[in-house]
Formats: C-alpha cells, sequence, structure tokens
C-alpha cells in the first residue's frame, strides 16, 4: 500500500479488486449522483488564503468533541457493512481509529455487534440510530448501546426513506452469503432480503425503518436514552436552530454522503449558515466529500469542530484491513499537517474563516 499516496489512488485500486456489486453500493450515490460529485468538487472550489512568517513547524492536531480528547480532527462516520471490504470489518476500522486517538461512529447495520465493536475499542464509540417502526426494537437497540458503553448516540435524520442508488437496484444488491445486520438478530431484523428486482437495502428499508420521523421521536430519545444526542443528516439552518431547542447536543453537517437526496447542496455549501446559526452553541462537525487534508483545514476555518471522512476507509480496509484503515489516518494527518504549516496554523484554534476564498 506504501505506493498509494492519497485517498483517490485507495478508492481506484479498492474498486478494482472487490465485486462489482460492492464497489458500486460503497462508491455509489443517488440518481444523477450529483451530490456524490458536487461534494468533492465544492471544497475544491475554495481558496486557502494562507499567512506567512508565522514560525509554524509542529502544529498541534488535537481537539476535543462532546468532551472526549482526541488526537485528530479526523472521524469515522457511520457506515453500513463494513465487513464486505474486510473479513474484520467493523473490528479493523474501530482498532484503527482508536490507535489514531480518533472517534468511531458504529452504524445501526453494522456486520458485528456492537458488543463486540466496544470491546475492541481503545477510543470513544458513539451509536448511529435508525428509528425501527418497531418501537421496542428501537427501544432495546438504545439500551445495548447505552450498556456497551456507547458515549452519545447518533440520530441519522436524512433518510426517512432510502433515496433511489441506480447502480445498487442494476446490481440488486443484497448482502453477501454469511453477512447480516448483526445489531438486529434479536429482533429478527438481521437479514436483508434478496430481490429479483430492484434493491435489497431499499426494501429492508421501506419495511422496517420508520419513514415519518418527527421532532416527537428526537424529544423521545433526549428524553428517554440517557446518552447525549447528536442529529446526522442537518442541512438547514432553521433545522439546527429547532434541533438545539429540542436538545440535541451536537450537529453533524450532512447530505449522506450524496446517497439520499440528489442535487442536495454540497457539504461545503451547507456548513456556513449552519455555523452562523448555531456554531457557539452547538458542536457542529461535518462529512461529506473530504479527500485531502486541505478539505479538512476548509472546514475547520468554516467552523466545524472535527471532520467525518468515510469512504476511504472503507477502501482501506479493503486493501489491507486495520492497516489499511491506519494508512488513511496517516495520509490525511500528514497532508493536514503540511497544509497548517502553510496556512501559519499553529492548532485547531488558528483555523479562522480569514484563510479562506470563496469561488471566484
Amino acid at each position: 500500500m506504501d505506493e498509494l499516496l492519497n485517498a483517490r489512488a485507495f478508492q481506484e485500486a479498492a474498486l478494482a479488486r472487490l465485486p462489482a456489486a460492492i464497489g458500486a453500493y460503497y462508491a455509489g450515490g443517488a440518481r444523477d449522483q450529483i451530490t456524490l460529485r458536487e461534494n468533492e468538487a465544492a471544497w475544491a472550489r475554495i481558496s486557502l488564503l494562507p499567512r506567512c512568517l508565522s514560525g509554524v513547524a509542529e502544529p498541534a492536531l488535537g481537539t476535543t468533541v462532546l468532551g472526549h480528547r482526541l488526537k485528530t480532527p479526523i472521524l469515522v462516520p457511520p457506515m453500513a457493512f463494513q465487513r464486505m471490504a474486510s473479513t474484520g470489518g467493523e473490528l479493523d476500522l474501530v482498532r484503527a481509529a482508536g490507535a489514531a486517538g480518533s472517534l468511531y461512529i458504529l452504524s445501526t447495520l453494522s456486520t458485528t455487534p456492537m458488543e463486540a465493536v466496544l470491546g475492541a475499542a481503545t477510543g470513544p464509540v458513539w451509536f448511529q440510530l435508525y428509528l425501527y417502526k418497531d418501537r421496542g426494537a428501537t427501544r432495546a437497540l438504545v439500551e445495548r448501546a447505552r450498556a456497551a458503553g456507547c458515549a452519545a448516540l447518533v440520530l441519522t435524520v436524512d433518510a426517512p426513506i432510502i433515496g433511489t442508488r441506480e447502480a445498487d437496484v442494476r446490481h440488486r444488491f443484497s448482502l453477501p452469503a454469511g453477512l447480516r445486520c448483526e445489531n438486529l438478530v434479536a429482533a429478527g431484523f438481521d437479514a436483508m432480503p434478496a430481490v429479483a428486482d430492484g434493491s435489497g437495502l431499499a426494501a429492508y428499508v421501506a419495511r422496517l425503518l420508520e419513514p415519518a420521523l418527527s421532532w416527537a421521536d428526537l424529544d423521545w430519545l433526549v428524553a428517554t436514552s440517557g446518552l447525549p444526542v447528536v442529529l446526522k443528516g442537518v442541512m438547514r439552518a432553521d433545522d439546527a436552530r429547532r434541533a438545539e431547542d429540542h436538545g440535541a447536543r451536537a450537529l453533524i453537517v450532512s447530505n449522506h454522503g450524496g446517497r439520499q437526496l440528489d442535487t442536495a447542496a454540497a457539504s461545503a455549501r451547507l456548513l456556513p449558515p449552519i455555523v452562523e446559526a448555531v456554531g457557539e452553541r452547538v458542536e457542529l462537525l461535518v462529512d461529506g466529500g473530504l479527500r485531502r487534508g486541505t478539505d479538512v483545514v476548509k472546514a475547520l476555518a468554516m467552523g466545524a469542530r472535527a471532520v467525518g471522512v468515510g469512504r476511504p476507509f472503507l477502501w482501506g480496509l479493503t486493501l489491507g484491513g486495520q492497516a489499511g484503515a491506519a494508512r488513511i489516518f496517516t495520509l490525511l494527518e500528514a497532508e493536514l499537517r503540511e497544509a497548517m504549516i502553510l496556512c501559519g496554523a499553529a492548532d485547531l484554534a488558528a483555523l479562522r474563516r480569514d484563510l479562506l476564498m470563496g469561488p471566484g
């Protein structure tokens, strides 16, 4: 893997190795994939205005997120079905995150039971939650996450239904033999249907997940979970203010990696108005299209406390399991450190809006 020098090189090599249906599931987006492409392009269009003669040689990368002291602002967002990428899957990635001093967010649709993931963790773990129509099953997930040691719940709010991913329909995507949704075994919701026409994941979501998510669901979760609640998928400033009013402790500004509503705005465009609306009162994270250390600099300069980098870790898992995921951390942190030195930023607090110049 030493010859792979950046996240895009990892993607190309991983897609050459993965079965077509799995590669398309990991890499694909909704409909025409406009948001998927724009997520990366929007970060690239923002220019940096570096300071000179700053005397910075060894910038500090540490940050805190909901009280967790982290060595890096690069976090692992929730991603389903990680054992399609490597035998270890979630275990490989949570170990790499712990070794990097990062934070790992475990998906409801994990192919490893949450208790095993928490047992392998050496850093903080949050649990990403989808609400099932069966509220007993949802309540059981919350109780298990708390008992297992998850430090927060991440409620995904941008997926009341699944956006149509045409590559999944074309490949009739379903979980490979031997894999299942391990956190849902007790509820009997662990199997994904194999469908003759369409996406097995879409059929699973339509059958089992709650399509009518509302603010009342957030109120219930805040009141009963006993854990800090983070909302993932917030895209509007007014929704961010309302989330604060309803008790959300942090927000992840995200369009689900371009996998839900195609032509939704890119994450780089979503973040600034949300920072302006609530950034002094609610901790903000962002994901979507961050592929270089310079992208991380831009997101933090806008006001994010940390960033989620998703697909590159799947490519790392595919090519090298835990070592591959660790290599992604190493590459991105080296890029971030280089960019901070060249921008004259001694620490993350020095990454401010005056470093940025917009398109044009």
